[in-house]
C-alpha cells in the first residue's frame, strides 16, 4: 500500500517562497526529487512587479523539451505546476525574464510504495 506525506520543497527554508534570481538557464533550483519515492509537485508563483513576467521551469535539464513556460501577471499570484510527478533525484529549476520579482512556493506529495 502506498503512503503519502506532504513535504516542503527541498530548496525552501521552512516552506518559505524561493526568489527566482536567474534570468537564463540554468535556473534557480526549486526542488530536487527524492531518489526513490515519487514527488508530486505543486507550485505557485507570485510576481511583485508592475509588468507581467514570463517564468520558465526546467525539469531535469535545460533543453526545450524540459521546459514549461508560464506568464505570471503583474502583482499576481497563481498556481503554475499542478501535480506533476518526478523521481530519481530530478532537479526542477526556474528562471524569469526579470530578476528577483518572481517568488515560487509550494509543496510535494511524497508517494512511497
Amino acid at each position: 500500500m502506498a503512503t503519502f506525506s506532504k513535504e516542503f520543497l527541498s530548496t525552501s527554508a521552512n516552506g518559505l517562497p524561493i526568489q527566482i534570481a536567474a534570468t537564463a538557464t540554468a535556473g534557480t533550483a526549486v526542488h530536487v526529487a527524492h531518489a526513490t519515492a515519487t514527488d508530486e509537485l505543486w507550485l505557485w508563483a507570485t510576481n511583485t512587479s508592475i509588468l507581467p513576467v514570463v517564468l520558465t521551469f526546467e525539469f531535469g535539464g535545460t533543453g526545450v523539451g524540459n521546459e514549461i513556460h508560464v506568464t505570471v501577471g503583474a502583482n499576481d499570484a497563481m498556481l503554475v505546476i499542478t501535480g506533476i510527478p518526478i523521481t530519481n533525484s530530478v532537479t526542477v529549476a526556474a528562471y524569469a525574464a526579470t530578476t528577483n520579482v518572481v517568488n515560487v512556493y509550494g509543496y510535494v506529495n511524497r508517494i512511497t510504495a
